[in-house]
């Protein structure tokens, strides 16, 4: 093949744009009027000759007269009617507002009811609680005084026993007097002992010296001899 075509499905749009002039109004198509063809002819009727007018018209009034007194008598039965209905309208939307307005009383009378019952079983419900609170409290009463009459005698005898309660007196000689005669007595028995100490020092000092001089007493002797 000489020339490459390419293949694509879309077919390639160009915009172009031409300036026209604008369409000028077309005026309204005459009437179509057909030429007047013949001549022109009259004909004189004298009075009388077709019909009587006083005789002919009696049907046509008669037959107005009628469908007019007709359509007074459609008239005035429709007003009666919607008068009725009017009536009935009223008489209908006062029985509404009636039934209504007693309506609400019942509804207002049976919220009031229900309120009322409402607030009676509050107060019966706060009754029977408060009832129920005062009955435990009387067996919670109940329950630690006779729990409380054995536990008291042992308390007590556990915090005489531990010496939370004590004779003043006595707890004056034990943690008084006693420590004062005891601290007294270490005293006077360290002094006796201390003295007994220099006592038997000296004595033994003097009891040496003695030996010494005993001892050494006869050499003397000897060389005066």
């Amino acid at each position: 093949e000489l020339y490459l075509e390419e293949i694509s499905d879309r077919i390639i749009e160009v915009d172009i744009e031409c300036q026209t002039d604008a369409f000028l109004d077309r005026p309204p198509t005459p009437l179509f009027i057909p030429a007047k063809t013949g001549k022109d002819v009259a004909t004189q009727i004298e009075e009388g000759e077709l019909f009587d007018f006083d005789v002919e018209v009696k049907p046509i009034l008669e037959v107005l007269i009628g469908k007019t007194v007709e359509q007074a008598l459609l008239e005035v039965m429709e007003e009666e009617e919607l008068a009725q209905l009017w009536a009935r309208q009223r008489a209908y939307a006062e029985l509404r507002n009636a039934e209504l307005a007693e309506v609400q009383r019942l509804e207002e009378q049976d919220r009031r009811y229900r309120e009322e019952k409402e607030r009676r079983r509050v107060q019966h419900m706060q009754m029977l609680q408060k009832q129920k609170e005062t009955t435990e409290k009387i067996a919670a009463r109940a329950f630690a005084q006779r729990y409380l009459a054995d536990l008291i005698p042992s308390v007590f005898n556990n915090l005489r026993e531990s010496g939370f309660f004590y004779d003043p007196i006595e707890r004056d000689i034990e943690t008084e007097f006693l420590p004062w005669l005891m601290t007294e007595v270490e005293e006077t028995l360290e002094r006796k002992i201390l003295g007994r100490i220099v006592l038997d020092s000296l004595i033994c000092s003097v009891v040496e010296k003695r030996l010494d001089a005993f001892s050494h007493q006869p050499l003397s002797d000897q060389a005066l001899a």
